[in-house]
């Protein structure tokens, strides 16, 4: 059976990682059986990339959710994405990485560097380390992610430019949405399983930043992610 490591459940959530929430949700949707061994520290310490999530499939190890769900279309076939033609699949890649390498980081900026959204953050990854790894582990993580956002680019601009381009992207999600079941029309795809991961860490966290307030204007979104829940996590 598949071994999924994650980092552990939060804010009532299966997971407060976007990535991981997505893997876990693609594992349901294509049906394929899986256990969530409990998270302890060693499993981050002992991930391949140094990064959650990771799946144990037998002798194979693999690390990204993206790669790990590629992994899983060529060893275990494709009921997700069987359907889709090469345009569908090209449009579903652009949103892919629109939520993934923008969208993430305009979210990851409210909840590890503004104080109201580190005050969450912080118990919800590293309630369960003792000390004095407690004191030490959490603003090491926190500069970690503050360097990325530099590195990246979405670290050198305003707050507010932040939450502008953050917003922009939630816009366009909820436009391209629309009235549709699911992001790709009728039928839900892998697509879905990333845009669930992030929009719930959105909408469900009890954090009001700025990204939840203005997705909170689309109620197409909320209904979008309650028709994910039912369906997935019933």
């Amino acid at each position: 059976m598949i071994q999924l490591y994650q980092f552990a459940p939060a804010f009532g959530l299966p997971n407060a990682s976007p990535f991981c929430m997505k893997l876990e949700t693609y594992l349901r949707m294509a049906a394929l059986p899986f256990e969530i061994p409990r998270f302890k520290l060693q499993q981050l310490q002992g991930a391949p990339k140094g990064k959650m999530p990771y799946i144990v499939d037998g002798s194979r190890t693999v690390s990204d959710s993206s790669l790990i769900i590629d992994y899983l279309k060529s060893t275990y076939g494709d009921p997700v994405d069987g359907w889709m033609n090469t345009e569908q699949r090209a449009m579903a890649l652009a949103w892919q990485r629109l939520l993934e390498e923008h969208l993430y980081w305009a979210a990851i900026h409210t909840r590890w560097i503004e104080a109201q959204g580190w005050a969450l953050t912080r118990p919800a990854f590293f309630a369960g380390l003792p000390a004095p790894l407690a004191w030490i582990v959490p603003p090491l993580a926190r500069r970690g992610m503050a360097k990325a956002l530099h590195s990246q680019g979405m670290g050198r601009h305003s707050r507010e430019e932040i939450h502008a381009l953050g917003c922009r992207d939630l816009t366009a999600l909820a436009d391209f949405l629309g009235d549709k079941p699911f992001l790709m029309g009728g039928q839900p795809c892998s697509l879905d399983a990333v845009a669930y991961g992030f929009l719930a860490n959105l909408l469900w966290v009890p954090l009001e930043s700025a990204l939840k307030l203005h997705a909170q204007t689309y109620p197409q979104l909320e209904r979008y992610c309650q028709r994910m829940k039912s369906r997935y996590y019933a």
